[in-house]
């Protein structure tokens, strides 16, 4: 059986980066780039969200709620001040767009941060029920799960998944709105060919933060996961240069 994905802490230079992982998912969606990061010498932190990282992906559902995952945002940076650092960044892809969001949007003190295929302003969406399942059914494979109870789980979880989903997006609303509270540097980076997100919500995003310095950046014929797909390099180039001007 395979060993559940964790949380984990690069300590390494001064200025602190927070990256937020996607829904159903786990901070492998950003150990590259955080590996990365620490090569330029950040301190980089990836916390679990509640539910996720698990055999079972019915954990999702009965722990997590989006309020529950703003909590473990919130944990996160308390996490990084808890071991003195103060210049503090937050970034997210995907679902965890919508969290660095809105700990910009209540957090004055964090210097920066952004979004990544993220769905704060929602457009037309792509089938996230679909994926959802197809993800479910790949990690009971992964743990080798009995056929029998995965079967049982999958039909539960596709009957209940669209639930949280709704949950998720009325959350989305109110971050959604506060943009304009965000007068931090945000950074927004989106793939062209996001098979989950549509494209043109990152450029909504763009248009609400009208108090904030944004650095936009579109990856043609990139799919939504731009932290490992052939987006990542470029990437992490573009987040580079946000985080050197943020730090000087």
């Amino acid at each position: 059986m395979q060993v559940p994905v964790k949380s984990f802490y690069f300590e390494h230079g001064p200025q602190a980066v927070i990256l937020l992982h996607a829904f159903a998912s786990g901070p492998v969606d950003v150990r590259m780039l955080a590996r990365y990061l620490e090569r330029q010498n950040y301190t980089v932190y990836a916390p679990m969200f509640t539910g996720h990282g698990t055999a079972d992906f019915t954990d999702i559902l009965l722990q997590g709620t989006p309020e529950r995952w703003w909590q473990d945002a919130q944990a996160a940076i308390q996490f990084v001040r808890d071991r003195g650092y103060r210049q503090i960044s937050i970034f997210g892809i995907s679902l965890g767009g919508i969290f660095a969001a809105k700990a910009l949007e209540n957090d004055s003190q964090l210097v920066g941060g952004g979004s990544l295929g993220s769905p704060i302003v929602r457009k037309r969406q792509f089938s996230v029920h679909n994926t959802f399942m197809q993800m479910a059914k790949a990690n009971f494979v992964r743990f080798q799960t009995n056929e029998a109870i995965m079967n049982s789980k999958l039909k539960w979880l596709d009957d209940n998944i669209d639930q949280l989903l709704g949950k998720i997006a009325d959350f989305t609303v109110g971050v959604a709105e506060d943009l304009p509270k965000i007068h931090q540097p945000y950074f927004i980076g989106q793939g062209l060919s996001d098979e989950i997100v549509n494209p043109q919500s990152a450029k909504s995003l763009r248009d609400g933060l009208i108090n904030s310095q944004v650095s936009y950046h579109e990856y043609p014929n990139a799919s939504h996961m731009i932290t490992v797909n052939s987006a990542h390099k470029q990437l992490e180039s573009d987040l580079t240069e946000f985080l050197t001007k943020l730090y000087e």
